[in-house]
């Protein structure tokens, strides 16, 4: 079902929002069902604005495209006709919303002749004739149980980047992110307009995105060279954030971390103005840089940029996010997050910067993993108490929309059962904490998917078990013939992804370019740069990293387990695989998800081998003897070999899914033209370097 695709063809997908002729003829109409028929009527209030509007073309749309219905807006007063929705304002039909009162939340009732759609605000009803859509999808039919329905958020903002690809949004992405429950995009910002890729008109931006009831956060990539106690600093920084929000005062915020913003602190523990300052004369200083550090004069910092920004936008949403120093000590992270002003809001990422036990060892889990779905003890949690004792606003990089960095060349990490997990412990901080908003994406971005559904849903609805929504979706999207038997697939793979080791050797290494990772001897390379890749083509080799001050092992010592772990890891995933290799009659959804599956499955045969490999490059390094060096070679080639094999295979399914080996910050990383790429390196290691290896053994 599947066909050869080119590069970015992946996008053709994309731009297709609604997907074409759903309705399934065999599905038989309920007696305590709605049908919508032909020459349906949607009518919406004259005073409606550009998001009412927007959304009810799009749900013409939807019935034209999907279920082959043509219908009619009207821009005026319901008259009574039948086989039409009704949209408006709770507020101006005196409707109480209950537990669906408050910010894009909305009621619908599902009558006899009619549709009844009441918003809390013209978010609210856009949402709701997204969740009628889903609704009919889900169903493959026209058909719409008799009943009402309450429903709103329990986050705000949830902010994605681009999956199209780095700040790119054309309408039919913003308009598949509206429809997924997410309500902010962030754009990453050097300048007024200008992005690490070059010029985007942000106010185009922000009016486009305004229509989808998306609002528009810059990432700060500012340069922030001025300590604010110089005394030019206030004109300085009003040349650049000031000058940004002044000609863009729509801006919804400004997200701002260490690492992006770092400024010349007075801070003792720190060295320098930027990272790379903590080397003197080639020496280390043994400290950090600010953007690693929670130096006691960024709240100064923060206030002035407060001061400027919000002189042009006065209800500006300044995040200020302390992703980089959660592996500083517990009390100089609060002693900042008590200084800091309560009228910002702070965000810890989730899951990060926690040490895990394997058997013996310790290994601290680096960013953005879903093998672990409950969040940090050591960092967000501390953050979060001390959030809620000083009364600020809380978020958190969560990575809800469905993509990590566990595999970098993948669109969503499809691990339902694991995330419903996550999407507890989220409403858990919630609960206990007042966690508000969530970043839910980050260079890899936000891809349109079965998990950002779930979580949309999950978010959205108190009443039904996360497991019964992922099995409605499931059904959806797979078929009812095979939905169950894709539910024992995925959870398989849940379990799978909980033997993962997110190291920075792994996220930043071999599972983030999957089988695309080169296996070098005596000559480090890297991929093939792409001179338009906002990161290029910047990869890790496995090397031993520890952090003994927070309990992690030395990696050697970690070695064997993590290799361990990786294999129950494969084996369990193996089994996810061969449940759906065995389903008949496959949708191309169906196809598609077991196409990725077969790729992923190349990418964790690659970590297990990468590990391997460092293992033998160690022994060849230390080994003595002429017998036992030949055996290290040889290993050394069957490896390599296997290896050469796996990439082979790799192709095969990179080839019909251009979306696979690519990554919106890197470009791409595991294509057919990568994996071509590290076939030839294995050549070169195997017929050059190994050659070279044995002949040196026998002089």
């Amino acid at each position: 079902m599947l066909k050869l695709e080119k590069n970015y063809e992946f996008r053709k997908r994309m731009l297709e929002v609604h997907r074409k002729d759903i309705w399934d003829k065999t599905v038989i109409k309920n007696d305590d069902e709605f049908q919508i028929r032909d020459e349906f009527r949607i009518y919406f209030p004259e005073n409606s604005g550009e998001v009412v509007l927007t959304a009810a073309k799009d749900f013409s749309d939807y019935l034209f495209t999907s279920m082959n219905i043509p219908s009619m807006l009207f821009k005026r007063e319901y008259d009574g006709v039948a086989n039409s929705v009704v949209i408006s304002l709770a507020n101006e039909n005196e409707i109480n919303l209950e537990n669906a009162e408050g910010y894009r939340g909305y009621r619908i009732d599902v009558k006899d002749e009619a549709i009844m759609i009441y918003g809390y605000d013209e978010r609210g009803c856009a949402q709701a004739l997204y969740h009628l859509e889903d609704l009919m999808s889900i169903r493959h039919a026209p058909f719409l149980k008799k009943r009402s329905i309450l429903r709103k958020p329990a986050f705000s903002p949830q902010m994605v980047h681009s999956g199209y690809g780095l700040d790119e949004y054309p309408d039919e992405h913003l308009n598949a992110i509206a429809h997924q429950g997410r309500d902010a995009i962030l754009v990453f910002v050097k300048d007024v307009d200008i992005t690490p890729y070059g010029y985007l008109d942000f106010n185009e931006l922000i009016y486009r995105a305004s229509k989808y009831g998306i609002d528009v956060y810059a990432y700060s990539y500012l340069k922030s060279d001025k300590h604010p106690d110089e005394p030019d600093a206030e004109a300085y920084y009003e040349s650049t954030y000031g000058r940004l929000f002044k000609e863009c005062p729509k801006l919804k915020g400004v997200t701002l971390v260490g690492e992006s913003v770092e400024f010349p602190s007075k801070d003792s523990h720190i060295s320098g103005h930027h990272h790379y300052d903590n080397v003197i004369d080639g020496i280390p200083t043994g400290k950090t840089s600010p953007g690693w550090y929670p130096c006691c004069d960024y709240p100064k910092w923060l206030n002035l940029l407060k001061k400027i920004i919000r002189k042009y936008n006065p209800d500006a949403d300044i995040v200020f996010w302390t992703y980089n120093w959660g592996y500083q000590p517990k009390e100089d992270r609060i002693k900042l997050i008590e200084s800091l002003p309560t009228d910002i809001t702070l965000q810890a990422t989730f899951e990060m910067f926690e040490v895990d036990k394997l058997e013996d060892t310790g290994m601290i889990r680096a960013d953005y993993t879903i093998s672990r779905a409950k969040y940090g003890e050591f960092y967000f949690k501390t953050e979060a108490e001390a959030a809620k004792k000083r009364g600020i606003r809380l978020y958190s990089m969560a990575n809800t929309g469905g993509a990590t960095w566990d595999m970098g060349i993948i669109p969503f990490q499809p691990y339902p059962y694991q995330w419903i997990k996550r999407y507890k412990a989220i409403k858990e901080a919630h609960n206990k904490w007042g966690l508000a908003g969530l970043m839910e994406s980050h260079h890899y971005g936000f891809y349109p998917s079965i998990i950002g559904m779930l979580s949309n849903w999950v978010f959205s609805d108190n009443e039904t078990e996360p497991e019964k929504i992922f099995e409605m979706l499931a059904e959806g999207e797979y078929g009812k013939e095979n939905y169950k038997k894709m539910c024992k697939a995925f959870e398989k793979w849940s379990e799978a992804i909980t033997y993962f080791t997110p190291t920075d050797v792994d996220q930043y290494g071999a599972f983030r370019v999957g089988a695309a990772f080169p296996f070098c001897l005596y000559k480090e390379t890297n991929l093939i740069p792409k001179s338009y890749a906002m990161f290029g083509s910047r990869i890790v080799m496995p090397v031993p990293k520890y952090n003994a001050d927070r309990g992690e092992s030395f990696y050697s010592l970690r070695l064997e387990e993590e290799k361990a772990s990786l294999k129950k890891m494969k084996t369990a995933f193996e089994q996810g695989l061969q449940i759906m290799r065995g389903i008949e009659n496959k949708n191309e959804n169906t196809e598609r998800i077991l196409n990725m599956g077969e790729y992923m499955l190349c990418a964790i045969t690659t970590g297990i081998n990468a590990k391997e490999w460092y293992t033998l490059k160690a022994a060849l390094n230390y080994e003595n003897s002429r017998e036992k060096l030949v055996k290290v070679v040889d290993a050394m080639e069957i490896l390599l070999k296997k290896e050469r094999e796996n990439a082979e295979k790799a192709i095969t399914f990179a080839q019909l899914d251009s979306r696979l080996g690519w990554e919106p910050s890197m470009e791409y990383m595991a294509d057919e033209e990568h994996l071509r790429w590290k076939i030839r390196q294995l050549d070169y290691v195997i017929n050059t370097e190994l050659f070279n290896t044995r002949k040196a053994i026998d002089i």
